[in-house]
């Protein structure tokens, strides 16, 4: 994991919290299990040691050093204690080492220790040079080596000398620790030496050998009694209590680098070790052991055997061994490379099941027993008491024990499918499991050389194996779990392991593996790693099953293939894709863990997260409506998987699936009370605690109680409003039908009185008609009587013209232009268009009477022939008065008289 800081690590502490706070150059790191947390030096200045009391923290740097404290959000703040001293700090003091004590911290530099009480604010300072900052806490006492390189002891606040020896000369002492011996100093050369009352002497260690040359830098007694020594370019080594060296680890076997500036060991008994380029983390109570092969020379392990002091592993690149607990490299048995399928410890033999056949191994030397090619498995049974039953690629086979020496004795005809697991049944029939043809039953003819029935039964699921336990025989797939029935090739499915490895372990994962020295037999489950074994208090099962990483499963290699094998007591080595891990089932052990918040986020739609309070109750704003939270279980396991469950009250109240991620981001929550929970499940145990928050998102502004009322009397101005506008409304619309209602009546009556009109214009029309008529009768008659006239006129105008005769002429033209006709006329034209005369005397008041009176019958449309009775001249005067009309009235030639007098 990237720690995301720079590559020294100068001291490491614990918190209350237990969270891991790391001294990194200019950074103060914090690890919760889950994510870092990085701190800038307060001067700029060199991280040199980290200690922690309570809830502070306490670290040390060039010419400062003071606490920092956790605030509401879950942050570090830092105060400064170096500034509160009366007198000055010495030029160029930097602060390697912090101790607590009590009520005391003490911080020590290369001249003097500073102490200071957390209560009271007191100070003091005690000289104390030295050539290498080491201050050493023993019980209850306080020790350190000055520059003379004698050992003081701090008694009522004075040094006071206790070891004055020529062995410490030039030699530095990097440890102190009690044990039941009295005290132990580790000096810089890696030699132990030992103070029993006043007298100092060396302790020859068993180890002292290994540690030759070794420089050690610092050093760590952990909780089993055992000494870690880190060392400048060599890594740590761990030494047992009674000095046997326990093991070395350097960056061949994992660390990041070689050289070690800093040792602690957590609560959990996890070692830390802060490197001069990097961190690593040891757990050294973890029940699993890793052998990474980094070189990649052993390959896939597929089986592995502790045999007469020597670890064997059959990979697919071959069989290879070296010594237990050794630190030398595997060596290949030479004549076996290639793919290894099984190894076999029977009848003190070991046997190599190989791809080229079968090989015994005797003095860490292969001999090829039977060739017969792709050895599963080799099993001894009492069915077959001198003849050991091997499975091949292509059938069954049998060695056989002559003059000490197994050989191979024959292949059994008939039967030529792979048989990779097979048992030999109570009546010498076998059977053999093929995943994807399906089980056989062999029966072998009296000398068990070729199979005289078949009897077969189909697959009952993929990924399929079978095992003889505890005489049943077991199949399992990835479905169910069945159990053969005693006198038949018939399976029932196993109520009891349905139960534990599918109901309670979710179900298997790999093939079954035997551990018959515990009757015993193991599987891969989704919860883990499990095995069934026998109760001891009665006949039934049980099952445990060890919580196994993800990490861990994919290392494991091709599915199918799985290897666990018991190596001693237990211990188990199981096979992964690049070496092996170890398995010490004594040390699975239940553990107790909390888990905690630490950080909680808000933030606004697309905004940046703000952090905000960790105690309960926070009470947010609307805007701030979408909430991260952070949370962990401070474990530092490697091979401790965790997973979290949360749910938020209010919002919903059922727990949410588990989950790997240590976050979990509510968007867009309604205004409400909310608690959120949250509970972890490490290595399938539930943490003691349940972490809750409890917090308040506030109504909007526009859902405020402010809001609500003014929405409440808007809502009443706007009824208001609404009413009086729809009451306006109906009254513009009942004035509207009011209006639309006298309008009706005022058209009804206009139509009423139009229609009356109408009948007036009907009755004025039809009087003008009459008034027309009359005018025409009057005018015919006028012609009739005037042409009459005329005509008798002219009759008598050819008689002899006397003076009777001149006197009828007189008469008759009196009566042509008699003025009461022409009343009349002028009476009845003047009704029948009573505007006519008006207006054209109007426009030609230079017309004459008798203008007027042409005027009035070319209105009347009357022809010059016509008109000249009535006017009693010629029609060629007629035609006379009409050109000279024209010529008053100013016509243009082109227009027509009469129809200019028509148009008038």
């Amino acid at each position: 994991m990237n720690y995301n800081g720079e590559n020294q690590n100068w001291d490491i502490t614990q918190g209350f919290d237990k969270h891991i706070y790391i001294a990194n150059n200019h950074n103060l790191l914090e690890y919760d299990g889950v994510r870092w947390s990085k701190y800038n030096s307060p001067n700029a200045s060199i991280f040199r040691a980290v200690s922690s009391k309570d809830s502070l923290l306490f670290t040390g740097q060039y010419m400062e050093f003071g606490f920092w404290k956790k605030d509401k959000l879950g942050d570090l703040n830092y105060t400064s204690i170096s500034e509160r001293l009366k007198e000055p700090m010495l030029e160029d003091e930097e602060f390697w080492n912090i101790l607590t004590l009590q009520d005391w911290v003490l911080f020590q530099s290369l001249d003097r220790i500073y102490s200071y009480n957390i209560k009271t604010g007191q100070f003091k300072v005690l000289e104390a040079k030295s050539t290498k900052a080491h201050i050493f806490k023993v019980d209850e006492s306080i020790y350190f080596q000055s520059e003379d390189f004698s050992v003081y002891k701090i008694e009522n606040g004075l040094p006071e000398v206790i070891i004055e020896h020529s062995i410490l000369k030039d030699k530095g002492v990097v440890g102190m620790h009690k044990d039941k011996n009295g005290l132990v100093l580790v000096l810089d050369d890696a030699r132990f030496l030992r103070m029993n009352g006043v007298e100092v002497v060396e302790w020859k260690i068993p180890a002292a050998n290994e540690l030759e040359g070794v420089n050690v830098y610092c050093t760590e007694r952990l909780s089993d009694g055992s000494f870690v020594l880190g060392t400048i370019s060599k890594g740590i080594f761990q030494i047992s209590h009674e000095g046997e060296l326990l093991r070395k680890i350097d960056q061949r076997k994992g660390l990041n680098n070689n050289t070690v500036l800093s040792t602690f060991q957590d609560i959990d008994d996890n070692l830390w070790l802060g490197l001069d380029n990097g961190l690593s983390v040891i757990n050294i109570n973890s029940p699993f052991n890793e052998y990474v092969d980094n070189l990649g020379r052993l390959g896939l392990v597929y089986a592995s055997i502790l045999y007469e002091g020597d670890l064997y592993l059959g990979t697919n690149q071959g069989l290879f061994f070296k010594p237990e607990n050794s630190e030398v490299d595997f060596k290949m048995i030479p004549g076996t490379d290639g793919q290894v399928w099984s190894l076999r410890l029977i009848d003190n033999t070991l046997f190599c099941g190989h791809n080229n056949g079968t090989f015994s191994i005797d003095n860490n030397k292969a001999k090829l027993i039977s060739n017969l090619p792709g050895t599963w498995d080799i099993k001894a049974s009492k069915e077959y008491p001198d003849l050991l039953l091997q499975g091949n690629y292509d059938g069954l086979s049998f060695l056989k024990k002559e003059n000490g020496n197994w050989i191979f004795q024959n292949k059994i005809e008939g039967f030529n499918i792979s048989s990779r697991f097979f048992e030999v049944l109570d009546n010498k029939k076998i059977l053999v499991n093929h995943e994807y043809k399906g089980l056989y039953e062999l029966s072998l003819d009296s000398i068990n050389t070729s199979v005289n029935h078949i009897n077969t039964h189909p697959i009952m699921g993929h990924g399929s194996s079978i095992l003889k336990y505890q005489d049943s025989i077991i199949y399992t797939s990835l479905d169910a779990a069945f159990t053969k029935n005693r006198d038949s090739l018939a399976f029932t499915p196993d109520d009891v392991l349905i139960k534990y490895l599918f109901e309670e372990a979710g179900g298997i994962t790999s093939i079954l593996m035997p551990d018959n020295e515990v009757n015993r037999f193991w599987c891969f489950t989704h919860s883990g790693l499990s095995y069934i074994y026998p109760n001891t208090f009665n006949a039934s099962l049980g099952i445990k099953t060890i919580s196994i990483p993800p990490f861990f499963r994919r290392s494991l290699g091709v599915s199918g293939f799985e290897n666990l094998t018991r190596i001693k007591d237990e211990q188990y080595l199981i096979g992964i894709s690049n070496g092996y891990v170890i398995l010490d089932n004594d040390k699975t052990k239940e553990s107790t863990y909390t888990i905690a918040i630490n950080q909680v986020e808000s933030k606004s739609g697309l905004g940046q997260p703000k952090q905000i309070g960790l105690s309960s109750e926070a009470e947010l704003e609307y805007e701030n409506n979408s909430i991260v939270f952070n949370y962990s279980v401070p474990q530092f396991s490697k091979y401790s998987e965790v997973n979290y469950q949360y749910r938020l009250m209010g919002f919903f109240d059922v727990w949410s699936p588990w989950t790997s991620n240590a976050e979990v981001v509510f968007n867009n929550l309604k205004y409400n009370e909310y608690q959120f929970e949250v509970r972890a499940k490490v290595d399938n145990i539930l943490t003691d605690n349940i972490a809750k928050y409890s917090f308040k998102i506030n109504r909007p502004w526009y859902l405020s109680t402010v809001a609500i009322i003014l929405y409440i009397l808007a809502l009443v101005l706007t009824f208001l409003g609404v009413h009086r506008i729809y009451k306006k409304y109906y009254t513009t619309k009942q004035n509207r039908l009011l209006d639309l209602e006298k309008k009706k009546l005022k058209r009804k009556k206009l139509k009423t009185e139009k229609e009356l009109i109408q009948v007036k214009n009907d009755k004025l029309k039809s009087e003008i008609e009459a008034k027309n008529r009359e005018l025409a009768v009057a005018t015919m008659s006028m012609i009739k009587k005037n042409k009459f006239l005329s005509t008798i006129k002219e009759q008598l105008s050819q008689i002899d013209n006397t003076n009777h005769v001149k006197a009828v002429i007189k008469t008759i033209d009196k009566n042509i232009s008699n003025e009461d006709d022409w009343k009349f006329f002028e009476e009845a034209f003047n009704n029948a268009d009573k505007d006519f005369l008006k207006k054209i005397k109007d426009k030609h008041p230079e017309l004459t009477a008798n203008d007027l009176r042409l005027c009035a019958y070319l209105r009347l449309n009357l022809s010059s022939k016509e008109i000249a009775p009535l006017l009693n001249i010629s029609v060629r005067s007629v035609e006379v008065k009409r050109y000279r009309l024209r010529k008053k009235m100013n016509l243009d030639h082109e227009r027509g008289l009469v129809t200019y007098i028509l148009e008038l």
